[in-house]
This record gives structure tokens, C-alpha cells and sequence, in this order.
């Protein structure tokens, strides 16, 4: 069972990773840029922080989940430093920016308040994982990459919350305000769990 809940995690990882992608081949008013207003796709800094979200956010689902899992991490370390490294780069780049875009967000106080604390979040955890990893702590640095990649996976549970929600209230905006916290709190929880269970270990 946990091998099957790994196999779906790095599918979704990889899916919703691609998701950039959309933007080259889809006009913007059929995607989330469509539900912004007119001044707000004119503000060239909220433009700039919303491309290099999700391009880096992107990357770093897309290659954070191979960090995972010790064979690999033990047979192939300089791969796993330098895929770590990227991670990093591009988690920090990705969650600055959507700090920067929360202010922005769909639904008012409520949803902006749930995306700048994920960003910050994610942000911290990733740091400390790596200040972690250079003091030679290895456990504590596999905890933070746990977190990080929970905010990080934020991306997929946002896109599986979010219709579930609007199907069951038949209210996008309220469904939306919901999932700006079930978005990451409950990963983070479940990361929490993960991490208490590796302690033990």
C-alpha cells in the first residue's frame, strides 16, 4: 500500500509538474490567469512572479519526489546533491514569488493569508533543511525536505481540493477561500507524521 501511494504521489508530482506547460498552448482567458483582472495582468511584477511560480514550482514538484527513497539517495549521491541543489533554487524562487502573489489572491484576507503563510512556510523549511544538511545532520535535514516537499505537493492537493469542493457547495469562491488552507495544512500534517516515524527510526 505505501509503494502504491508513492507510485500515484510521483505520478501526480510529474503531471501537475508539466502544468507550466499549459500557458505555451493554451490561450490565457481558458486558464487561471482568466479569473485575474484586467489591472492586475497589466501589473508587469505580478506577471513576472506568476511565471517564475510556476515554472520553478513546476520543476521542483517535478524532480522533487526522486530525493525520496534511500537506494536511490545511497547509489547515486552526487545526482541526489545535485537535484537537491536545483530543488532548492528553484523552491526559493518560486516561493518569494508567490509570497509577492498572495496579496493578489482569488477570495480576499482569508485565501491571501492561507497562500503567503504556504509560501513562507515553504520557504523556511527548505532553508533549514539545507542549514541542516551543511551542519552534517542528516536526519533533521531529511524532516525539513519533508515539509518542503509537503508545501511544495501543494500544488497537486490545490488541484484535487478545489473541484471537489465546487462540486459538493456548488460555491467556487467560498470552495476556493477552503482550499488557499486545505491546500498545505494537511500535508504538512501528514508530513509531520512521516517525520515522527523516521525520529523513532
Amino acid at each position: 500500500m505505501r509503494k502504491l501511494l508513492f507510485v500515484i504521489m510521483c505520478v501526480l508530482a510529474l503531471l501537475i509538474g508539466a502544468y507550466p506547460l499549459l500557458y505555451a498552448f493554451v490561450e490565457h482567458k481558458h486558464t487561471f490567469l482568466g479569473s485575474k483582472s484586467p489591472e492586475i495582468l497589466h501589473n508587469i511584477i505580478w506577471k513576472t512572479a506568476f511565471f517564475a511560480h510556476i515554472i520553478f514550482g513546476g520543476l521542483a514538484l517535478f524532480i522533487g519526489w526522486r530525493q525520496f527513497g534511500s537506494s536511490f539517495r545511497n547509489k547515486y549521491i552526487r545526482i541526489h546533491r545535485k537535484l537537491g541543489s536545483l530543488y532548492v533554487i528553484a523552491v526559493v524562487i518560486s516561493s518569494v514569488a508567490a509570497i509577492y502573489m498572495g496579496f493578489y489572491a482569488n477570495g480576499g484576507l482569508i485565501s491571501a493569508m492561507g497562500f503567503i503563510s504556504l509560501g513562507g512556510i515553504w520557504l523556511m523549511t527548505t532553508l533549514m533543511a539545507v542549514g541542516q544538511i551543511r551542519k552534517g545532520n542528516v536526519v533533521m535535514h531529511q524532516q525539513f525536505m519533508i515539509y518542503s516537499y509537503a508545501c511544495t505537493f501543494a500544488a497537486v492537493t490545490l488541484r484535487l481540493w478545489y473541484p471537489l469542493l465546487t462540486n459538493i457547495t456548488g460555491d467556487p469562491e467560498n470552495s476556493y477561500i477552503a482550499v488557499a488552507w486545505l491546500c498545505w495544512v494537511p500535508n504538512l500534517l501528514i508530513a509531520y507524521f512521516i517525520n515522527k516515524r523516521i525520529a523513532v527510526i
